[in-house]
């Protein structure tokens, strides 16, 4: 009976993979709530998920977005959370201009900077067309 030499060396590599610093890997928005402060400006809350490890990697930034990829805002982060996961933070004060209905929030981090997952809302205010 012969014995198989690869597993040892595929569980070895796997364990090896998991134990990069990519292990936090790209910070996600996992919620979006958006409020009418009036004259065509909003509060836009975005609640993120990072494994923020500390001051070198950690979700920094959160951006509202138009349809066409325009950043109509942007809240910076200034400090990890690290015990504090998923969090929400919010933007007051978001000029959304005219004809425009829903938004798109996405969080940057300091390592992977964008590419994590996004999330489209409706505006409250402005059914869709």
């Amino acid at each position: 009976m012969t014995k198989d030499k690869t597993a040892p060396v595929i569980t070895l590599a796997l364990l090896l993979a998991g134990a990069t610093p990519s292990l936090a890997g790209e910070a996600d928005v996992v919620g979006v709530d958006v409020r009418p402060e009036g004259g065509g400006r909003y509060t836009v809350s975005a609640t993120v998920r990072h494994d923020d490890t500390g001051w070198d990697h950690y979700a920094d930034a959160f951006e509202v977005l138009a349809p066409d990829g325009a950043v109509l805002g942007t809240r910076v982060l200034v400090h990890p959370h690290e015990t504090e996961q998923p969090f929400t933070r919010s933007l007051t004060g978001v000029a959304i201009p005219e004809g425009i209905t829903e938004i798109t929030v996405r969080a940057h981090d300091k390592v992977h900077g964008l590419g994590g997952q996004e999330v489209t809302v409706s505006l409250p205010d402005r059914p869709p067309s």
